[in-house]
């Protein structure tokens, strides 16, 4: 039985040197990295029991995945294919007035046909928490329906559910993610949302508590959590509204960031914290995770408990 299960894709990531383009590099630095695990990796981080669940080839680059998987405290649960490959992703730096640039070959990976039968859903009706994400859906319509399955099979079983909308320009568009999402959202107990998805992709006016309590009110969710960037975050949970500001941080890579804010507030509630207190320790998991390189958050509990109390970060309960 796991604190934190987690089902989705991850990826190699392909990054030139810092201030070298895609177009002109000779060498490329390797690691490992995807939206679900990333999440995984930083509850895991933090003390949660999380297992990763996902398809993947046998390969050496499958082999690869795995090796980063555990070495960050996670346990793979995985179906291993003798077809697809290991997506993979390249990244390269930005550096002002120059932005980040992200170009994806993930196409042919397992997880895109993959049926819920083949996945060992005790491990999901035995869990705290089962954490989905909207990258996940967009892949394949079967990987939307396997998604859709396991987050029934959890919410059936009493698991807490999680999703975080994570939104993909490159992967599909707005309405096709409205349309797609808002159907899963009736097996989903806590919502995870950036402030410009919620106005993008949901067509929400005004500012993130109004987006979290339209999204709380529409679909029967218990919890409501937006992320704003460099303003922090704000969670909606039973009609009270919880702020954290951000903290203060160096960004060396931002890739990620979202998903170590996920995976502090899970862990964090899985621990026993409340809400104010979960928010604060995402915030600080996401500063921290911005101050390394890679996707995952190698980010210790006490690095983060030391953070948070350092300052009260300027949170509000109304």
């Amino acid at each position: 039985m796991s604190d934190l299960v987690t089902f989705g894709e991850a990826m190699l990531r392909l990054s030139p040197p810092r201030g070298r383009r895609l177009s002109r590099a000779d060498r490329l630095d390797v690691s490992v990295g995807g939206a679900e695990s990333n999440v995984a990796a930083a509850a895991a981080a933090l003390g949660a029991d999380a297992t990763w669940l996902s398809a993947l080839p046998r390969s050496p680059l499958g082999e690869r995945v795995l090796h980063a998987l555990r070495g960050e405290g996670v346990d793979p649960e995985v179906v291993r294919t003798d077809d697809g490959r290991v997506g993979t992703y390249y990244f390269e730096h930005g550096s002002a007035p120059r932005d980040p640039t992200v170009v994806y070959d993930r196409a042919g990976t397992p997880i895109r046909s993959l049926e819920p039968a083949e996945l060992p859903q005790s491990v999901v009706r035995t869990a705290e928490t089962f954490l989905a994400s909207g990258i996940t859906p967009a892949l394949s319509d079967r990987a939307a329906r396997t998604t859709e399955a396991l987050l029934a099979a959890a919410a059936e079983a009493g698991v807490t559910t999680a999703f975080d909308v994570n939104y993909r320009s490159k992967l599909w568009s707005e309405r096709e993610a409205e349309r797609t999402l808002t159907d899963l959202f009736e097996h989903v107990d806590v919502l995870f949302v950036a402030e410009r998805d919620g106005r993008r992709v949901f067509g929400i006016e005004g500012n993130a508590e109004d987006i979290a309590r339209q999204l709380a009110g529409a679909y029967g969710l218990e919890q409501v959590v937006v992320t704003r960037g460099e303003a922090g975050a704000l969670a909606v949970d039973d009609g009270a509204t919880h702020e954290q500001a951000a903290f203060e941080t160096e960004t060396v890579d931002p890739v990620g960031s979202g998903d170590a804010l996920v995976g502090g507030y899970l862990a964090r509630r899985l621990a026993g914290g409340d809400v104010p207190d979960a928010l604060a320790w995402s915030v600080a998991t996401a500063a921290l995770k911005r101050t390394t390189e890679g996707d995952m958050a190698s980010v210790p509990a006490e690095a983060v408990r030391s953070l948070v109390s350092s300052d009260d970060g300027g949170g509000i309960d109304r």
